[in-house]
């Protein structure tokens, strides 16, 4: 028998703490991410999931005995990592999931067990990444559709421009138990990876034409019930796009405006759910020329538009039972001698006058058009998502998506879809208050900014957008805040977010089983 000290150099070893035999490529086999549970005792020993439980018996109880030596216990979100446990898979990642049914947590308005679990995994996943091994099986640590959004999220790394790129890491689920759930959770997350993608691409390489062009491609397998349409500057104009067309002609880059409908409710002519999605894919402020420093972020500014299109795809994907309608005003908001000026007057399609005060105020005049467009389909619900405003990242940060909505009914489903995953949404008021501050104008019906500039700027431009709004069921989600991450969501790495693409997907599914008519 081991005497203790040898027993936790063993064990260091075993866990890649110190320099030991560890993993070789050649030597084949995959990876493998195990949760653990904190002990309800302080100080407590682990507690392994079923799927970890099964493992330790394989290898004959080696895996709790060396959990048991190898450190302090397993915090949340933290790992431990094993190697030459078991010859099909020789690095073992073992990680902290926090206490078990920990449930709902009403102070953060999230699944708390579904949180740990996505950050969790992404941490286990990376470690094997990290060790330049080409697959891992993951734990579903009881809840298959979480641990795989945080496999596919967590490893996901916009890389395409780069010659040096990291392995890639296929996961897949450990054990048959909960396969369909796990796919699921595989199609949310790379929903949201495509629009991580697509907001984190270069605006040379993401223009207009080209956004549509990508999705149009990935819609391609869909073409029994889902039509695109690619609409031509031309078209917009015979619509009386004005206040559209004016941000548009600033560059060269032609606007487009992307229209897709997924047709998958029983009947073709049921009510949908649209969604529209602010398109600016590169935005320089225009003449109100935005400050240099953190400009190149503003490739991101179309996220909008990639969040709803990627929700489609997603919906596409699942065969949700009910019909969708996505519309993406799609430009570029650029400085020259043909661009939008301050003071300037441009009529919206509802023929509504709006004078420009502020070209860098320019995703809602393009959202305008959209919106009037958007009850031409006797819609169930319209919801349309943009990085609309700097007052919502000051407001809520990174935290939450802000709501604001004229439906109760509406904000409920949202914030149910939310809660499950993981992406919040907090609702914002709609008062009159702000409506007055952008209807008392000098020269038009309208201001594109509140008379008391920067006071509630995201509530201000939520008034604005609501001036183009006659259905009862319309909600505007300024996601500006949630564009990018940092380091605030665990399970994403830094860069460009693609939030809240599985809200809206989630959402969208909570609605195809609504029975009740809201018209």
């Amino acid at each position: 028998m081991l005497v203790p000290w040898v027993q936790r150099v063993a064990a260091r070893r075993l866990a890649g703490h110190l320099p030991g035999r560890g993993y070789s490529r050649e030597a084949g086999g995959k990876g493998l991410v195990l949760g653990a549970y904190s002990s309800e005792q302080d100080g407590g020993a682990a507690q392994l999931t079923s799927a970890g439980d099964a493992f330790d018996r394989l290898v004959s109880g080696k895996l709790r005995e060396l959990l048991s030596v190898c450190g302090p216990p397993l915090k949340k979100g933290k790992t431990y990592l094993f190697h030459g446990l078991h010859q099909d898979f020789p690095s073992v990642a073992v990680v902290g999931l926090g206490k078990k049914n920990a449930g709902i947590n009403d102070q953060e308005n999230w699944n708390e067990d579904k949180e740990n679990i996505r950050a969790a995994v992404a941490v286990g996943c990376r470690q094997i990444q990290d060790l330049e091994i080409p697959c891992v099986e993951v734990d579903p640590c009881g809840d298959a559709q979480a641990a795989a959004e945080g496999a596919v999220l967590g490893l996901h790394e916009y890389n395409e421009l780069k010659q040096k790129k990291k392995t890639a890491v296929t996961p897949q689920l450990h054990g048959s138990a909960g396969s369909e759930a796990w796919q699921k959770g595989v199609i949310y997350a790379e929903g949201q990876n495509l629009a991580r993608y697509l907001m984190e691409a270069p605006a040379n390489y993401i223009t207009p034409i080209k956004f549509a062009e990508y999705i149009e491609q990935k819609l391609r397998g869909f073409s029994s019930n889902v039509k695109v349409h690619i609409r031509p500057e031309s078209w917009i104009a015979t619509q009386q796009m004005g206040a559209f067309l004016s941000v548009a002609k600033g560059s060269a880059e032609p606007p487009i405006f992307l229209e897709i409908h997924y047709l998958g409710g029983a009947n073709a002519n049921d009510s949908p759910l649209v969604f529209v999605g602010k398109g600016v894919t590169f935005d320089s402020g225009g003449i109100s020329l935005k400050p240099s420093s953190g400009m190149d972020a503003m490739r991101a500014d179309m996220g909008g538009a990639a969040t709803v299109c990627s929700a489609i795809v997603t919906a596409a994907t699942l065969n949700l039972p009910l019909n969708i309608i996505g519309l993406a005003p799609l430009c570029e908001n650029m400085p020259s001698g043909k661009a939008n000026k301050p003071g300037d007057v441009v009529r919206a399609k509802n023929g509504k006058t709006i004078q420009v005060d502020n070209t860098d105020a320019e995703g809602r005049l393009l959202l305008a058009d959209a919106l009037c467009y958007a009850h031409n389909f006797n819609a169930r619900a319209i919801v349309n998502a943009a990085t609309l405003t700097g007052a919502m990242d000051v407001a809520l940060g990174s935290a939450a998506t802000g709501v604001f909505t004229n439906s109760s009914w509406l904000w409920n489903h949202l914030y149910e879809a939310s809660i499950l995953t993981g992406d919040r949404v907090w609702r914002m008021p709609l008062f009159e208050h702000y409506t007055k501050q952008v209807t008392d104008c000098p020269l038009a019906d309208l201001s594109n900014i509140g008379k008391y500039s920067r006071a509630g700027g995201a509530c201000t431009a939520a008034a604005f957008l609501k001036e183009f709004v006659t259905a009862s069921h319309w909600a505007h989600l300024d996601i500006a805040g949630v564009m990018s991450n940092k380091d605030e969501v665990p399970y994403l790495r830094k860069g460009m977010a693609g939030r809240p693409t599985r809200t809206l997907v989630e959402f969208a599914a909570r609605l195809s089983q609504d029975s009740h008519n809201t018209k």
